[in-house]
C-alpha cells in the first residue's frame, strides 16, 4: 500500500535554486565589451595608418562647372563598393573617403564620369583619366556573383585606381563597360574578368 509523504517533508527535501553570481557575470560582460572596443580601436588605427600611407594621393577632382548641362551618355543608380590600387583587389584605398561604401549616382558624359555619393565625398573622373572598365566579381575583399561589379580603372596622381560599382540593375553593367571603354579608347572586353586567384589570397 502506498503511503503519502507529508507536504512538510517534500518541502524540506527541495533544494533552493542557486543564487546567480552577479559579480562574475558583470565582470565577464565588462571584459567582453572591453575586448570589442579594443578590436574596433585597432581597426580604426589600421584605417588611419593606411590613410597616412596614402597621404601623397592628391585631392580628388570635383565636378566641373556646367557639367549638369552636358548630354549624359549613361546614368546609373546603385552602390559604390570601394577603390583599390589597380590590379590589386585587396589593396584598399581609404584616402579622401575612397574607402567609404555608400549609395551612388553615376553620370557619364563626353567630359568624364561624375560620382555622386550621398553621405560620402563626391568625385569626378575626367575623360582623359579613364583607362578601362570591366565586369568583375571581387574588390577590396568583397566577393559577388560573376559580373556583379562594374570596375572602372582611372588615373589620379600618377596612380592607377580601380573603383567598384554595383547598379540596382546588374544588366546595365555591360553597357557601362562598353561606353567607358569607348570613351577611354580601350578595346572592349570579351566578357567578365576576375582579378582574384579564386575568391581569396
Amino acid at each position: 500500500m502506498t503511503t503519502l509523504t507529508p507536504l512538510h517533508q517534500l518541502a524540506a527535501e527541495q533544494k533552493s535554486a542557486e543564487v546567480t553570481d552577479w559579480a562574475a557575470r558583470i565582470a565577464w560582460v565588462a571584459g567582453l565589451l572591453v575586448f570589442i572596443a579594443l578590436v574596433y580601436w585597432l581597426m580604426r588605427q589600421g584605417w588611419k595608418w593606411r590613410a597616412s600611407l596614402q597621404s601623397d594621393l592628391p585631392e580628388l577632382p570635383v565636378t566641373p562647372e556646367g557639367f549638369a548641362d552636358d548630354e549624359p551618355l549613361l546614368t546609373l543608380r546603385g552602390r559604390y563598393h570601394a577603390s583599390t590600387t589597380a590590379g590589386q583587389w585587396l589593396d584598399r584605398i581609404v584616402a579622401h573617403g575612397l574607402g567609404t561604401r555608400s549609395r551612388t549616382e553615376l553620370t557619364l558624359t563626353a567630359r568624364g564620369l561624375d560620382v555622386v555619393r550621398p553621405g560620402a565625398a563626391d568625385f569626378f573622373v575626367p575623360a582623359d583619366a579613364l583607362r578601362e572598365a570591366r565586369l568583375d566579381k571581387a574588390l577590396a575583399g568583397k566577393v559577388l556573383p560573376e559580373g556583379g561589379l562594374l570596375v572602372i580603372t582611372w588615373a589620379h596622381g600618377g596612380k592607377l585606381i580601380d573603383s567598384g560599382f554595383r547598379s540596382e540593375r546588374a544588366a546595365e553593367h555591360q553597357a557601362w563597360a562598353d561606353a567607358v571603354n569607348r570613351l577611354a579608347g580601350t578595346p572592349a572586353a570579351t566578357g567578365p574578368t576576375t582579378t582574384t586567384e579564386g575568391t581569396a589570397r
